[in-house]
């Protein structure tokens, strides 16, 4: 029994597959991101080697995996869902259409995916859910990097835009940092005005 992300549920659906997965469902602030991978065919062993859950990847390691899936002839696609979708929406449908954006982005469309999680976003094909799937299918492995490293990057421009409330380092999630800015310069356009600590602020007035 490995520990690691394999091909096994890519060769049991045969034909191209894509797996998709999401990040951002946590945060205070910024978009959902999600993206859906078909790997290369004939996948090289060290690029194999690279893909992980992202989030037991150091971000040197998530940037190098990210920069060879981008080098390979994997297929990648790329949606998000914005603060206002969230907001319009809620997270966990504001999810499901981010994936569903990456999977139109596909170049190619597959037969088959590969989804992390107990819920799957309505799709062309067939899908099926893989609970903790980041560490068990390498396709949903590499879309978890690609989500994650996109993400992150997109918070670090935005932090530049929005600067105090630690984006670069926190990606928006409710560290003790982000939430004294919080307190300190409340909220902006892009934090999520349904999330707890958010709502909570809004109700408030402010104290300066």
């Amino acid at each position: 029994m490995t520990d690691r992300p394999d091909l096994s549920r890519e060769r049991a659906l045969g034909g191209l597959v894509a797996g998709l997965d999401e990040v951002g469902r946590g945060p205070l602030a910024g978009p959902v991101v999600a993206a859906a991978v078909i790997l290369p065919e004939n996948l090289a062993p060290g690029l194999a080697a690279m893909l992980n859950d992202s989030k037991k990847l150091r971000p040197a390691a998530r940037e190098a995996a990210y920069a060879a899936l981008c080098a390979s002839e994997a297929v990648i696609g790329i949606g998000a869902a914005s603060v206002h979708d969230i907001v319009r929406l809620n997270i966990l449908h504001a999810s499901m259409l981010a994936m569903r954006r990456a999977f139109a982005k596909l170049a190619v469309t597959p037969n088959a995916a590969l989804v992390d999680g107990n819920r799957a976003p309505s799709l062309p094909c067939t899908v099926q859910c893989v609970v903790g799937g980041d560490g068990k299918s390498l396709s949903i492995a590499a879309a978890s990097i690609v989500a994650k490293v996109v993400r992150d990057r997109g918070m670090a421009r935005l932090d530049r835009r929005y600067p105090g409330y630690g984006w670069a380092d926190n990606a928006g999630y409710g560290t003790p940092a982000h939430l004294a800015a919080l307190h300190r310069l409340g909220p902006c356009a892009h934090h999520r005005v349904g999330f707890a600590p958010i709502a909570a602020l809004l109700a408030v007035p402010r104290q300066d």
